[in-house]
């Protein structure tokens, strides 16, 4: 074997035994899974979910979940991780927790195709009689969730002191490129009706990035590992939203409503001076 090959392996060996993805608050870990999120969901049954994910008793309302297409983040983010969209893994844990109801509300993709089968359905005549399609049927969601990345892949520095102690040579030196990155996001929810905000819940994960590694292989040697150059920070964001819903989670569960004397909305106590 190569000088180059053994250090191929080498490095891919101890990346693959320490790891891509460490979640923060020590509260969920990906363990065999993809990501943090896992199994199914159907009704109030999950099947292989999470471990550590926080869960219900019974669910708190029905909820609607934005699926972030429409932020100034989500273009940035999909080109960096090659994560095509993140709200169906949260709306995953969502259900799986058993907490809250998902509608299809906060989906415009979802949203818009379900309101236009409706309309055939309905108004086509093209469909038996007694199919329920009247008005009347959708199910109005209690609150909103709302998902944002604050920090995409931060670097938090290089790896360079322990893996290079590791490999020694060209090999420490390949593995001196890599870098530690940190993925911080938040959860918000709001009461739709109020449109006050009753929750919201800091998450993060930090990624192994080593695709500046690769490079020093050259194309063909490469190949092997090149899957790993990104997939590891979309992982890595995927852990923090999870980790920001474990927390809001244990927040609802020991929710107290914020109470203004007078009423909300009503001037409140922070009164101007004359």
């Amino acid at each position: 074997m190569s000088k180059i090959s053994l250090s191929l392996a080498t490095l891919a060996s101890a990346l693959l035994l320490s790891g891509c993805v460490t979640p923060g608050g020590g509260m969920l870990t990906a363990g065999n899974a993809p990501t943090a999120a896992s199994g199914a969901a159907g009704g109030a049954t999950s099947v292989n979910a999470n471990e550590s994910l926080e869960r219900c008793d019974a669910p708190l309302g029905t909820i609607a979940v934005d699926d972030g297409r429409g932020k100034e983040w989500f273009a940035s983010f999909g080109q960096a991780t090659q994560v095509t969209n993140i709200e169906p893994l949260i709306r995953l844990a969502v259900q799986q927790s058993n907490c809250f109801v998902i509608t299809s509300i906060g989906n415009n993709r979802t949203e818009s195709r379900l309101s236009a089968i409706t309309d055939k359905q309905r108004n086509s005549g093209e469909f038996r009689a007694g199919s329920k399609q009247q008005k009347g049927q959708r199910v109005a969601a209690d609150y909103y969730l709302e998902p944002a990345i604050i920090i995409n892949n931060d670097s938090v520095g290089g790896l360079a002191a322990g893996l290079g102690s590791m490999f020694g040579g060209a090999a420490g030196a390949i593995a001196g490129s890599l870098q530690s990155k940190v993925s911080v996001v938040t959860m918000t929810m709001f009461d739709i009706r109020s449109g006050v905000q009753l929750s919201i819940s800091e998450g993060n994960a930090t990624a192994t990035n080593y695709g500046a590694a690769l490079g020093a292989f050259g194309g063909g040697a490469a190949g092997g590992l090149s899957g790993f150059s990104r997939t590891p920070e979309g992982k890595a964001t995927v852990a923090a939203f999870m980790d920001a819903y474990n927390k809001m989670v244990v927040s609802l569960r020991n929710y107290k409503a914020q109470e203004v004397k007078g009423g909300l909305g009503r001037g409140g106590q922070l009164k101007v001076g004359k």
